[in-house]
């Protein structure tokens, strides 16, 4: 079920996009200012923003900064060419002026996620780059093949980059690919992750977070 985060301090338009999305049976966060936002999007994994710029603490704009890696939505008042440009720009994927037609929102909510499930055949962050289709890692153009778990859980590192993922959270997002990984295979298997790229690049990019979990980042 893909996960969408409602960012939206207008309680009648929020619930109005609420229950656009419940009748398409999508997993719905909701936050209702920027720093509630960025909490979220700290500790969870998801597949599409909708996003208004005027918050409340921190706007709107400074969200897409932080995370343009996920997809992004703009459902904003602000109607003017240049607004609309500069938050293209500056990493948005799409922009809805208010009041919105609800089919059309839904269509390009739709429209977002399969552009976003069409990339992830292919993820890629400084010098590397994951096939996940052949379960192959390209590290400075050398070929590395993984298994099916390190392939997996490096997936879900290079989706969300220099963000630490807890243990618990890792196992239940490669659940679907490895049900039977555990957190001590899991640590066997990161250890296996980090020799395979340290072969062919003196940076370190996996890290291991004591007492948390692992996070991928530019050593």
């Amino acid at each position: 079920m893909k996960k969408i985060l409602i960012v939206e301090d207008d309680i009648s338009i929020h619930n109005l996009i609420k229950e656009i999305l419940l009748k398409e049976q999508y997993e719905l966060l909701d936050a209702y200012s920027g720093s509630e936002a960025l909490m979220i999007l700290e500790r969870e994994n998801v597949d599409l923003i909708l996003l208004d710029l005027m918050l409340p603490n921190i706007n709107g704009e400074e969200i897409i900064k932080k995370f343009s890696q996920i997809p992004i939505i703009v459902i904003s008042a602000k109607i003017s060419i240049d607004d609309k440009i500069e938050n293209l720009l500056n990493g948005a994927d799409d922009y809805i002026t208010k009041p919105f037609n609800n089919g059309e929102l839904v269509a390009r909510v739709k429209v977002r996620l399969r552009n976003k499930d069409n990339c992830n055949h292919n993820l890629k962050f400084k010098e590397l780059k994951l096939s996940f289709e052949d379960r192959t890692l390209y590290v400075c153009n050398n070929k590395v093949i993984l298994t099916k778990t390190e392939c997996a859980i490096l997936k879900q590192l290079l989706l969300s980059p220099n963000k630490v993922i807890s243990k618990s959270k890792m196992l239940e997002l490669i659940n679907y690919d490895t049900p039977d990984c555990d957190e001590n295979s899991l640590k066997v298997h990161i250890s296996n992750l980090k020799k395979k790229i340290k072969k062919y690049s003196e940076k370190k990019y996996i890290e291991s977070v004591w007492g948390i979990g692992y996070k991928i980042f530019e050593d």
